[in-house]
């Protein structure tokens, strides 16, 4: 028995919740008090039901009851949480149970919140209304973010030899990340800050950018600026907090020679360190207007030079050269 609210003109901007529990006469109360608090409702009386509904339904949130027969309340919490991928789903448990085992088991399994039965109607419709307030919002965030990282590969388009640069040094700044031992939260926020690193450089033109030979000091004051405006572009958004100095100091160097601020050594974020050498390593084997692309052996070759005259954290060399040795790529 699956039973789903259709929406009509009058009720598809209504938030959606997935209301799951065995017993029919606990399910028809869940559908009555989230259907008089605006709610548009799809009920289900096992899991199996209820991942038939958010398969094909855009469903907000979940209200789960624990004990079902087959898949329990946890499992289900679980399956949904998969499901969303990285998109946050709020789920709320409920169940009869007042243990302090079944409430951790809620917690483990992923749930927004643990009610216990009987519970109170007006406090589970507000804890909905404010999850799916948070939902909302996580959502807008990823947007904006979706639309910022697009730009980063759409300005650099514009030129064909940059062309999939930003994209390459996010790949490789994350697969340094984790070859260094970084968590999988540093490794995803050095691919966005390896997209986004050159974003600052939106209002330069080509001309400059693609200079061959030593720029002029009022180029150089131009150049100097794009770690600075990316950093600025990138600052409204909170998600994007974490990666600011990565990208403001992609440009500084070991020996405090760099810019935009002269940091020196372990001043300089680590992130930003690794950042240096994926976006340095990818520029010496990509081809431009004025040489030919490196091959990787010789690129490494050079690194390891400027390792020793400041440029580089000597030690994340080292690492990056044993990286690329280990993926086949000796240096000479």
């Amino acid at each position: 028995m699956i039973m789903i609210s259709v929406s009509n003109p009058a009720t598809a901007d209504r938030p959606s919740v997935l209301v799951v529990d065995d017993e029919g006469i606990n399910l028809e109360l869940l559908e009555a008090v989230f259907s008089k608090s605006g709610f548009n409702v799809f009920a289900a009386l096992n899991a199996s039901e209820a991942l038939d509904i958010f398969g094909t339904e855009e469903i907000d949130l979940a209200i789960v009851d624990v004990m079902m027969p087959g898949m329990d309340g946890y499992e289900l919490c679980m399956r949904l949480k998969n499901l969303s991928g990285k998109k946050f789903f709020p789920v709320i448990i409920l169940t009869a149970l007042k243990d302090r085992q079944s409430k951790i088991s809620g917690i483990e399994s992923g749930a927004d919140d643990f009610m216990s039965k009987p519970f109170d109607n007006k406090e589970l419709v507000t804890k909905a209304r404010s999850l799916i307030k948070l939902k909302e919002l996580q959502d807008e965030l990823e947007h904006s973010e979706d639309v910022i990282l697009t730009l980063a590969v759409a300005l650099e388009a514009r030129d064909p030899y940059t062309r999939g640069h930003s994209t390459r040094v996010g790949d490789i700044s994350k697969s340094f990340a984790s070859f260094i031992g970084l968590g999988a939260k540093d490794q995803d926020q050095l691919r966005k800050a390896g997209i986004l690193h050159d974003i600052g450089k939106i209002g330069l033109n080509s001309t400059l950018l693609c200079k061959e030979g030593k720029l002029t000091p009022d180029e150089l004051e131009v150049v100097i600026k794009h770690a600075v405006i990316g950093e600025e572009i990138c600052r409204p958004l909170v998600s994007m907090r974490n990666i600011l100095p990565s990208i403001r100091g992609h440009h500084e160097r070991w020996d405090g020679k760099g810019f935009p601020d002269g940091l020196h050594g372990e001043k300089i974020p680590l992130n930003a360190r690794v950042l240096s050498i994926a976006d340095s390593f990818d520029a010496m084997t990509s081809k431009r207007p004025y040489r030919d692309g490196m091959t990787v052996t010789k690129a490494m070759g050079i690194m390891k030079q400027e390792r020793d005259t400041g440029q580089w954290d000597p030690k994340l060399v080292d690492i990056f050269l044993e990286m690329n040795s280990s993926m086949g790529a000796g240096v000479s």
